[in-house]
């Protein structure tokens, strides 16, 4: 964050998440060409409309993962020992978790997310089902440095991070990411991990493009976010979604497009968008096996195994923390 978008942040005495937030809008859209972090779609609205698209018949990532995760689950669960610690990064609905939970005998469970209210939800449903489950619900930006509770400090530690949120990094901050979770986890950890695979173009632009609209208004529901928390001004109808497949990155990019010329303010900011102009939300990167394992041995891991659909859609992996 640069100093004037700090000083404007902190000028409004927002919390210390919200003042993040507000320096990072300003600086991303300030740059050529624009952009927001995916970070930011998951307040309560978005959390909620991104459970909306996990069950789109476009949408085959969540029920393929959780196909794998029930068909799989004996071997995924074999080399965790009991009584250690589950530390879910960027913590969701507990669809999938809830699978691991019932194969493994956890001592603890630490979902960690941005999304603070509804983080609490979802851990206050855990403790109902799971009454011998201990639940340390962590508020924070899991792509950045966090403190576990103390109360699971002895604990052998396993990171669980479902999903295809790997590919919304870029290469070089996933591998941050991942060097970062063994950091935090510690010597020994273990970490279950969803990755998308590359696959026909057709299905991922339809993926992200689908018919009912809610990829659409999960994208726009950010520019809400920003007038809501920052006193924004955007008009959402003034912007449309955009989904294209990159070839030669190997990604998803959604984009926000602005159509026509106008002005925006944030923060007392004004920002002039051309008719056309884009601002880029999300990139989610696909992956062949090969790529990722590259990925995880760079970041510190060593693959333990690795599991995929029959139809070779979508891949979750264990792995073990390097020495």
């Amino acid at each position: 964050m640069n100093v004037h978008a700090a000083a404007l942040a902190k000028a409004q005495r927002f919390d210390e998440q919200t003042t993040a937030f507000a320096g990072d809008v300003i600086d991303d859209l300030s740059q050529h060409p624009k952009r927001l972090s995916p970070k930011y779609f998951y307040d309560a609205a978005g959390s909620e409309l991104f459970e909306q698209i996990t069950l789109l018949p476009e949408y085959y990532p969540t029920r393929t993962e959780l196909s794998i995760l029930r068909d799989r689950g004996n071997e995924i669960s074999a080399g965790i020992p009991d009584g250690a610690a589950l530390v879910e990064f960027g913590a969701g609905a507990t669809t999938k978790v809830r699978l691991l939970l019932r194969e493994c005998a956890f001592g603890a469970y630490v979902p960690v997310d941005i999304s603070g209210d509804f983080l609490k939800a979802q851990a206050a449903a855990l403790r109902k089902d799971f009454s011998g489950l201990d639940v340390y619900p962590v508020t924070a930006d899991f792509t950045a440095p966090f403190a576990l509770p103390e109360a699971i400090g002895a604990m052998p530690k396993v990171g669980f991070f479902p999903g295809s949120t790997l590919g919304n990094f870029e290469p070089h901050e996933a591998c941050r990411f991942m060097r970062s979770a063994r950091d935090i986890l510690g010597h020994g950890a273990q970490m279950v991990i969803g990755v998308d695979l590359e696959k026909n173009e057709r299905v991922l632009y339809e993926a992200y493009n689908d018919a009912a609209g809610v990829t659409a208004r999960f994208n726009l529901n950010v520019l809400n976010r920003i007038n809501r928390e920052l006193g924004g001004n955007f008009d959402t109808s003034a912007f449309r979604h955009r989904a294209i497949y990159n070839r030669e990155h190997h990604r998803i990019e959604m984009h926000l497009i602005s159509r026509k010329a106008q002005s925006v303010r944030v923060l007392g900011r004004s920002f002039s968008f051309r008719a056309g102009e884009s601002i880029h939300t999300e990139s989610s990167y696909k992956y062949s096996l090969e790529r990722f394992t590259a990925l995880a041995r760079g970041s510190g891991w060593t693959p333990r195994e690795s599991w995929t659909d029959a139809e070779r859609m979508f891949s979750v992996h264990a792995l073990v923390a390097s020495d």
